[in-house]
């Protein structure tokens, strides 16, 4: 029996204060870019969408804009779709998933919905393949009133005019290897409370809307993505990640209470998606076609069940 050694910041049992999380920061490095890598596609689907910034992120000495990116002809008689990616910024096909989905079959929804994209909520966690921004916030916990995370604020503001209006919302995730290696045990760090290890899971799975679940569509969703890439059984005792496996590869979260990201519209239909990239049984090209599947699929049965 092994046991868990120490996270290298701060004291066991007491939560991190301003000091823990400067070190923190400090320890996390730009490892690729997000002017070139998202920017850069942004830039190139310019001509086909339009591209709107909703926010800035100044976390100095470094400054990135957020964008969105709209259906050029948008229509107020249409169901509005949307699509967000990298709220976990380290979650690379949430981001690459996204921008393949507007680049290869966005522009097949023209005339039946208006969508409304965000790519990369995340830019910082991106860059530095995290899932917590430079003040060791989590933005997947942190969709609610006064929000302390910038990237959830700003993400919130841009949805705020159609919060009502929104049918589907679909949040595109990863579950990764260092989840239990880096990102379980830092949190546990940060809030001064033990690490409990966990199992990661292997394959896609969908995490529907405990106060509101959908479940003909989170299985429609699955059913898509199943002949992209594998969906995750349950573990031993009937579960993913500590939640009762529902349908198959699908679990129930209770979204707003969490402050998660897929709570912020009022939308009949929500997912949020998780795939495993460190899966010795899918590529990184199939995560992003998986994530794109989910995408179309989701689209798909919104429209066909919008006055269900």
């Amino acid at each position: 029996m092994t046991t868990q050694a120490p996270y290298p910041i701060g004291t066991p049992g007491i939560p991190w204060g301003a000091a823990e999380v400067a070190a923190w920061r400090s320890r996390q490095h730009r490892q690729r870019s997000y002017a070139d890598d998202v920017l850069g596609a942004i830039d190139g689907l310019s001509a086909r969408f339009d591209v709107v910034e909703y926010g800035r992120l100044d976390y100095a000495p470094d400054s990135y804009p957020q964008f969105a990116l709209k259906s050029r002809h948008w229509d107020d008689a249409l169901p509005i779709m949307l699509v967000t990616g990298g709220v976990h910024g380290y979650e690379t096909s949430g981001v690459h998933g996204a921008l393949q989905f507007i680049d290869r079959h966005a522009a097949d929804y023209a005339g039946k919905a208006n969508l409304l994209m965000v790519p990369c909520v995340s830019p910082w966690g991106y860059e530095r393949v995290h899932r917590w921004n430079p003040d060791a916030l989590d933005p997947n916990r942190s969709f609610h009133a006064d929000s302390p995370a910038q990237e959830s604020a700003s993400l919130m503001r841009l949805v705020a005019p159609f919060r009502d209006r929104v049918l589907m919302h679909i949040d595109l995730h990863e579950t990764t290897d260092t989840d239990e290696t880096e990102f379980r045990p830092a949190l546990a760090a940060r809030d001064g409370v033990a690490y409990e290890p966990g199992e990661i899971p292997d394959g896609f799975y969908l995490v529907d809307d405990s106060e509101h679940p959908q479940p003909a569509f989170q299985q429609a969703v699955i059913e898509a993505v199943a002949k992209v890439t594998h969906i995750a059984p349950a573990d031993a005792h009937g579960e993913i990640i500590g939640s009762p496996v529902v349908a198959p590869g699908v679990i129930k979260y209770a979204l707003t209470s969490l402050g998660l990201c897929a709570s912020i519209t009022a939308a009949r239909y929500k997912t949020t998606t998780e795939v495993y990239p460190d899966s010795p049984h899918a590529t990184p090209e199939q995560c992003n076609a998986a994530q794109v599947a989910a995408v179309c699929a989701a689209i798909d049965f919104a429209l066909a069940h919008r006055r269900a």
